[in-house]
């Protein structure tokens, strides 16, 4: 059992002949995930080689869905075609499309995430600007590597790709069912609630662990969710306790107005909704120890 993505999941690459979509297939493939091909107009009809390994290379989307059955795109695909590669994949009706690009345009982000939502959110959107999503010792659709963890009983979701992989890490010899990485742009697709509601669903999951950093009111509304819908531990952890107020600190959202979107009011929402709140990562990690040690 996984949350989005398993063993079965068919996975297609758009941007796979670039620079950065060559590299994270063949990383991706390496994780044994299951590739079945990438897309691209120009070349398409031609095949890859990964080490062995041949993927045909389509003209669209709903080509690659047609010859292969593809349930998740990965698009590595640069920030001005973004929003076209994103619409492609949503007019193909793609279960999963995961955005790992940095620097689409927050207006385009929002067109994409609204015209999902106008065919019927029959495309699920992760991203833009993350990591994607591992379900470990299964399958990989994006950045995170694949060799820091293990399959496990943790369920993970983070607007933090750096931070992601610390936790991962830091949690290896427990290992995780599955991780997200959401994004920290100010528009997303699939959102923090999104991922909290599959891991209360998911029987392989015992534990959540949520990493929220500071801008907007994403984890103020996780927190509400939680204290209503989510009967497993949470445990919590806000990046950006040390950030002045109204700089935006590396991610496009994460920028702090007045006492909304800090560090501590998030913690402190969290903290009321039962979530247990690390003051560093490596602390949050000690505390999912202690609780599945019980």
């Amino acid at each position: 059992m996984a949350i989005f993505l398993n063993k079965d999941s068919k996975v297609i690459v758009q941007g796979m002949t670039g620079a950065t979509g060559m590299k994270h297939t063949k990383l991706m493939l390496g994780d044994g995930t299951n590739i079945v091909g990438g897309v691209n107009p120009r070349k398409a009809g031609t095949e890859v080689d990964f080490d062995g390994t041949s993927v045909p290379v389509f003209g669209t989307v709903a080509e690659a869905i047609e010859k292969t059955g593809a349930d998740v795109s990965v698009l590595f695909v640069p920030p001005a075609f973004s929003k076209a590669a994103v619409v492609e994949a949503i007019d193909a009706e793609i279960p999963l499309a995961v955005v790992i690009t940095e620097g689409i345009a927050v207006h385009d982000s929002a067109a994409f995430w609204a015209y999902a939502k106008s065919k019927g959110n029959k495309t699920r959107i992760v991203g833009p600007n993350c990591p994607g999503l591992i379900t470990p010792g299964q399958s990989n659709a994006g950045i995170i590597p694949g060799d820091i963890t293990k399959p496990g009983r943790i369920g993970l979701v983070s607007k933090s790709g750096t931070l992601t992989y610390q936790m991962m890490y830091e949690l290896r010899d427990i290992g995780f069912s599955s991780a997200v990485g959401i994004g920290g742009d100010p528009v997303i697709g699939t959102t923090h609630i999104d991922a909290l509601e599959a891991f209360e669903a998911d029987p392989e999951t015992d534990l959540i662990v949520m990493i929220g950093e500071i801008g907007g009111d994403a984890e103020e509304r996780a927190a509400d969710f939680i204290k209503a819908n989510v009967s497993k531990p949470v445990v919590g952890y806000v990046a950006g306790f040390t950030a002045p107020e109204g700089k935006t600190m590396g991610h496009a959202g994460a920028i702090v107005s007045g006492s909304s979107g800090t560090a501590q009011a998030k913690k402190e929402a969290l903290e009321a909704a039962g979530v247990k709140v690390g003051k560093t990562p490596t602390e949050t990690a000690e505390l999912a120890r202690a609780i599945l040690a019980g």
